[in-house]
C-alpha cells in the first residue's frame, strides 16, 4: 500500500527524483509499515512492561538534585471571621530552598506492585486522560458548525477575500496563535486548513500540513503569553530560587517569543509552498477515504447564506460580549480572584477551550437555523451525535494511548533517560553557546519520547537554570532555548497524543495515508523550523538583543 501511494505521486518534470524526494519516499514506505495506531500502542505497552522488568532487574536508577522548601517554625492563628487559618512568623520572603538528592529507580511493571498498577489503574488512566475531554468538547462546537454548513461558508468567504497565495500563511499564523486555546487547534484548525486548500483547488493534505505545522511545530511561539507559559515560568522561578536569584515574569522572553511566531509563520508557509505541495502533486479526489470530503461543499443560495452569516456573526458577537462582561470589570468571575489578573494562570485562560467551543457552537446553531438546516433542538442534538459517532475509532485509540503513557510514566523510564542526558550535558564542561545548542538538541531528542512540555521542563529546569546562571546566562535565555527545542518534532513523534488523530484527518483525503505518510509530509517542516529557529536564537544571543522588557540575554 505504501509503495502504491508513493508510485501515485506526480513524477518530476525531468524524470529524475531528487535526493530529498528519495529520502522522503523511503521514510514514507518504512513508516507506513507501522501497524494501526491501536496495535502500535498495544505493542509499545508490552515493550514497556518487558523493558521495565529488565531494567529493574539490573537495578538501573539515577540520582538527581531537587529543590525543597526548608521547614520553618510557625504558629497557626485562627480567626472566627475567616474560613481558614494563617501562620504567624512567616511570609513568602521567609521561604528558602535547599537541594536534596532523590534517587529515581526504574520500577518493574511485572513486580507485585507493578501488576497491581496494571489492573487497578486501567479505568483511572482513561478517566484522567485530558485529551479525551478536549477532543469531545472541541468537536461538539466544530461538529455543530460543520453540519450546519457554517464551516464551508466561512471557507468560501475566506477564499473570496484572501489572495490565494496568502491563504497558507494565514492558516499557519492562526495555528501558531491557537496555543492560547490549549489543544483546540489540533481538532479544529487542522481539518479546516485542509478544507480551505481544497476549496481553492490546492492539495488538501498540504493545507493539513500548514495547520499541523503552525499548531505543533511552533507550539511554543506566540504573539501573546499562553497558559502553558504561566506554568512553565512558575517552574523556572522555583529553579532560580536554588541560586538565590530574582524571579522573572511571564514576559521575560516575550520579544523572542513574538518574533519567533512571525518568523516561523513565514518559514513554515515557505516550506509548504516550495517543498510540500510540489511533492504531493495534483490532488485526485478518487484518493479520498471519505468521498464527501473529496470535493468542496455545494454552495447554498447566496441570499440564504448571507442571512446565515449575518446571524452567525451576531451570535458570535453575543458570545464575545458575554465573555467580556465576565472578564473585564473589576472583580469579574474570569479574573484571578486574588490578583485580578486576566492573563496567566487565571480562570479566563483556563476557560479558553470552552470559550472557543461556544464561538463555534452558538454561531453554528444560528447559521443552521437561518438557512433551514436546524429547525429544532433535536436537529442540533442529532448533528452533535453524528459528530461523536464518527469518533469511535479515535476514542478506542485514545484508550490505548492513555494506558501506554500511564505505564511508561509509572516505570520511571522517561525520567531516568531525561535525567541521565541532563547530567551528562551538565557535566560536559563546555562554554555557554555550545552548551545552549547541546541543551536544545537534547530537548529535541527527548521530545520524541516525552512530548509533554511541562514534564520535560520540570526535569530540566532545576538542573540547567542554576548551571547556566553560574555561566552568566540568565534564566530567561535558558527558557528561550527550551522553546526552540520543545516544538519542532511535535509533528514527527507518534507518542504525541494527537498524532494518530492527524493521520485520521489525512485519510479523509488520501485513504492510503499512514504514520509514514504523515512523518514524510512533516519532516521537511520540522527540519527547517529547527534549523531556522536555532539560527535565530544563536544570532539573538550573539547580538545581545533583550529577550523581553527589562530582561537581557546575558548577565552583565
Amino acid at each position: 500500500m505504501a509503495a502504491e501511494a508513493v508510485a501515485n505521486k506526480k513524477p518530476p518534470a525531468d524524470g529524475q527524483s531528487s535526493f530529498m524526494d528519495k529520502l522522503l519516499d523511503a521514510v514514507e514506505r518504512i513508516g507506513n509499515k507501522v501497524p494501526h495506531p491501536v496495535l502500535m500502542f498495544s505493542y509499545l505497552i508490552v515493550g514497556v512492561i518487558l523493558l521495565s522488568a529488565i531494567l529493574a532487574l539490573l537495578n538501573v536508577s539515577v540520582t538527581e538534585e531537587i529543590a525543597v522548601p526548608v521547614p520553618v517554625s510557625a504558629t497557626p492563628d485562627f480567626y472566627e471571621d475567616l474560613a481558614q487559618y494563617t501562620l504567624s512568623g512567616t511570609s513568602n520572603q521567609d521561604i528558602h530552598f535547599e537541594i536534596q538528592e532523590q534517587t529515581i529507580p526504574v520500577k518493574s511493571l511485572l513486580s507485585i506492585d507493578g501488576i497491581r498498577f496494571l489492573f487497578t489503574s486501567f479505568v483511572v488512566n482513561f478517566q484522567g486522560f485530558g485529551a479525551l475531554a478536549v477532543t469531545l468538547i472541541a468537536m461538539m462546537g466544530a461538529g455543530a458548525a460543520e453540519v450546519a454548513g457554517l464551516m464551508a461558508a466561512l471557507i468560501r468567504k475566506l477564499v473570496k477575500v484572501a489572495p490565494r497565495s496568502l491563504i497558507v500563511y494565514l492558516i499557519v499564523l492562526v495555528g501558531v496563535l491557537s496555543s492560547v486555546a490549549s489543544d483546540a487547534g489540533y481538532l479544529i484548525l487542522i481539518p479546516l486548513g485542509a478544507a480551505a486548500f481544497l476549496a481553492v483547488g490546492r492539495h488538501p493534505v498540504a493545507g493539513l500540513a500548514a495547520g499541523f505545522g503552525g499548531v505543533a511545530a511552533a507550539f511554543m511561539a506566540n504573539l501573546v503569553p499562553t497558559p502553558t507559559d504561566a506554568m512553565l515560568f512558575e517552574i523556572t522561578n522555583e529553579a532560580i530560587g536554588l541560586v538565590g536569584g530574582t524571579s522573572i515574569s511571564i514576559t521575560a522572553d516575550y520579544f523572542f517569543q513574538a518574533a519567533s511566531a512571525i518568523m516561523l509563520t513565514v518559514v513554515i508557509g515557505f516550506v509548504i509552498v516550495h517543498v510540500v505541495e510540489p511533492r504531493l502533486g495534483k490532488y485526485d479526489p478518487a484518493d479520498a477515504g471519505e468521498p464527501e470530503q473529496a470535493a468542496a461543499a455545494d454552495e447554498v443560495d447566496p441570499e440564504l447564506e448571507a442571512r446565515g452569516l449575518r446571524r452567525a456573526g451576531l451570535a458570535f458577537l453575543v458570545v464575545i460580549g458575554v465573555v467580556l462582561l465576565a472578564t473585564l470589570p473589576p472583580g469579574a468571575p474570569l479574573r484571578d480572584p486574588e490578583t485580578g489578573a486576566i492573563i496567566g494562570q487565571t480562570p479566563f485562560m483556563s476557560s479558553m477551550l470552552f470559550i472557543v467551543m461556544l464561538c463555534f457552537f452558538v454561531p453554528g446553531v444560528a447559521y443552521g437555523s437561518a438557512i433551514g438546516k436546524y429547525n429544532s433542538a433535536n436537529d442540533v442534538i442529532a448533528a452533535v451525535v453524528k459528530t461523536f459517532a464518527g469518533l469511535g475509532g479515535l476514542i478506542f485509540m485514545l484508550l490505548m494511548i492513555s494506558q501506554f503513557i500511564a505505564y511508561f510514566n509509572y516505570s520511571n523510564i522517561p525520567s531516568v533517560i531525561a535525567t541521565a542526558l541532563a547530567d551528562w550535558l551538565g557535566h560536559a564542561g563546555i562554554p555557554a553557546i555550545p552548551l545552549l545548542i547541546g541543551f536544545i538538541l537534547v530537548i529535541v531528542v527527548l521530545d520524541f519520547i516525552i512530548p509533554g512540555t511541562l514534564a520535560k521542563w520540570a526535569i530540566f529546569a532545576p538542573i540547567f537554570v542554576p548551571l547556566f546562571i553560574r555561566l552568566g546566562v540568565p534564566a530567561q535565555t535558558v527558557f528561550a532555548a527550551y522553546r526552540v527545542g520543545d516544538s519542532p518534532v511535535n509533528t514527527l513523534t507518534p507518542l504525541m497524543v494527537y498524532f494518530p488523530v492527524i493521520v485520521i484527518f489525512a485519510q479523509r483525503y488520501q485513504k492510503k495515508s499512514g504514520v509514514g505518510s504523515l512523518v514524510a509530509l512533516m519532516l521537511p517542516i520540522a527540519a527547517v523550523v529547527l534549523v531556522a529557529w536555532l539560527a535565530m536564537f544563536i544570532l539573538w544571543f550573539i547580538l545581545g538583543i533583550p529577550l523581553g522588557p527589562g530582561y537581557p540575554v546575558r548577565i552583565g
